[in-house]
């Protein structure tokens, strides 16, 4: 889904018919109309605010939380994740 945000994100617009083939496996239609949508919306909203100069309220400070260590036991980063 990362690719495709990206791909939305990029002017003009490119999203390679192989990546929405790929997420069509995953998603039906309205799935991916709503996907689609909330890519949009963001985007949009983040251009508005940089069209405005609007930067961050702090709003989402102080729930920033750093990402575990990564190992190669995924178990083991899943229990540290469940501990927070």
């Amino acid at each position: 889904m990362l690719d495709y945000s990206v791909a939305m994100t990029l002017t003009p617009v490119e999203v390679p018919d192989e990546l929405f083939v790929a997420l069509r496996r995953h998603f039906n239609e309205a799935q991916m109309v709503e996907l689609t949508a909330a890519i949009a919306w963001e985007n949009y909203r983040a251009r508005f605010n940089h069209a405005f100069g609007v930067e961050a309220q702090g709003f989402s400070e102080d729930a920033y939380r750093p990402l575990p260590e990564r190992t190669g036991d995924r178990q083991a980063q899943f229990s540290k994740i469940s501990a927070l």
